[in-house]
């Protein structure tokens, strides 16, 4: 697999950061979104002449109630297999991701998780510590949450980049060294903390 495995690197500095453009407005907080991962992914994909097929199967679906109001819970599994167009070589991965709606689009959440998560775990890819946005469900854990503090991150204006251990606005050129050094956005102080 040294044809693949040459391409999976340069697909992986390709994608090796992915900045969190989207947010969570209950908890506020900031996440990838899967539409920036697989605009991503697909253009390096597309560069390096790497073809990716994907097979989803649902595993589980229960009905659930929340706050009287019944709610779908979708487990999905993906596969992706990634094929070298050049030598015919080919890598096998898998993501599992789960979503909930009160409507139709439960399998759709967790589909589109799976695939997110199978393609991010696969090439690595950073975009500091992050919970995915899920408002309903949310709102759902929102007591069982409130009796437990968390510490939130510090929020700067959407698209600005921030050190992910403490929140601090970054400038790109301290971005993209943390990144290509521990693997992930560090302010100065972060990264000499994560030097000692």
């Amino acid at each position: 697999m040294k044809n693949l495995g040459a391409k999976l690197i340069l697909i992986m500095k390709d994608c090796s950061y992915i900045q969190k453009s989207g947010f969570n407005e209950y908890h506020r907080y900031k996440f990838a979104s899967a539409a920036d991962v697989f605009e991503r992914i697909n253009a390096a994909l597309v560069k390096h002449n790497v073809c990716s097929i994907v097979n989803a199967e649902l595993v589980d679906m229960v009905n659930t109630t929340n706050q009287a109001k019944n709610e779908r819970f979708a487990t999905v599994k993906t596969t992706v297999t990634l094929i070298d167009i050049d030598s015919g070589e080919s890598l096998t991965c898998v993501g599992l991701g789960s979503g909930a709606d009160v409507g139709d689009k439960a399998v759709m959440k967790a589909q589109t998780a799976s695939l997110k998560y199978a393609y991010m775990m696969t090439l690595a890819i950073a975009t500091g510590d992050d919970p995915e946005a899920d408002v309903e469900t949310d709102r759902r854990n929102a007591p069982q949450a409130a009796a437990t503090p968390v510490s939130k991150p510090n929020i700067q204006d959407e698209g600005e980049p921030v050190c992910s251990d403490c929140g601090a606005p970054l400038t790109k050129g301290v971005l993209k060294v943390s990144v290509s050094r521990y693997h992930k956005p560090l302010c100065m102080k972060c990264q000499k903390l994560h030097a000692a």
